[in-house]
Order: structure tokens, then C-alpha cells, then sequence
């Protein structure tokens, strides 16, 4: 019976030894194959950054003032709504804690 029970177990250690090696090799491709699509991402991103820059080289070449203007319309939008966000903050917290959202009117 001893004997019967040792082989039992030896059959089990094998089994799982097997199923650890399956699994080992499993988590090994499966690592091999997310590197794989991570470094073809990664050079597919490269060229499309390569790509934007070259069309935006050539669209300032061509149309100088057109970039120059929507540049500085969008750092005129981008500066307002940053103002607007700052000052909107600023009266929700006042207005939170039951003090005056506008400064000037602490001063009068």
C-alpha cells in the first residue's frame, strides 16, 4: 500500500512538473510575442511621427502667414481658457468656503 501511494505520488509530481513547463513556456512566447508587437508599434509611431513633421515642414513653406496666424490664435484661445479656468477655480473655492469670489469687492 506504501508503495502503491508512493507511485501515486510520483505520478502526480510529474504531471504538475509537465504542466509547470507547459505554463512557463506559455508566459516565455507569450512575453515574445507583446515585445514583438511593442517594438512594431513603436516603429509605426516613429513614422507617423516622421511624417507629421515633414507635412508640417512643408505646410509652413508653403502658407508662412496662414501658420503664423493660427499659431497665434490658438496661443491666444489656449491662454484665455487657461484664464478663465484659473479665475472660475478660484471663485468656486472662495464661494465653497462662504468667502467673496471677487477680490475686488474684499477691498471696498
Amino acid at each position: 500500500m506504501t508503495q502503491a501511494v508512493l507511485e501515486q505520488m510520483g505520478v502526480q509530481i510529474d504531471e504538475t512538473a509537465h504542466k509547470a513547463s507547459r505554463a512557463a513556456h506559455a508566459v516565455a512566447d507569450a512575453l515574445e510575442d507583446g515585445g514583438e508587437a511593442a517594438r512594431r508599434i513603436t516603429k509605426q509611431g516613429s513614422h507617423a511621427a516622421t511624417e507629421l513633421i515633414d507635412d508640417t515642414r512643408k505646410r509652413v513653406q508653403r502658407h508662412p502667414l496662414k501658420t503664423v496666424a493660427a499659431t497665434f490664435a490658438a496661443g491666444i484661445g489656449a491662454g484665455a481658457l487657461i484664464g478663465w479656468t484659473m479665475r472660475h477655480k478660484k471663485r468656486c473655492s472662495c464661494a465653497d468656503a462662504g468667502e467673496c469670489g471677487d477680490s475686488r469687492e474684499k477691498v471696498r
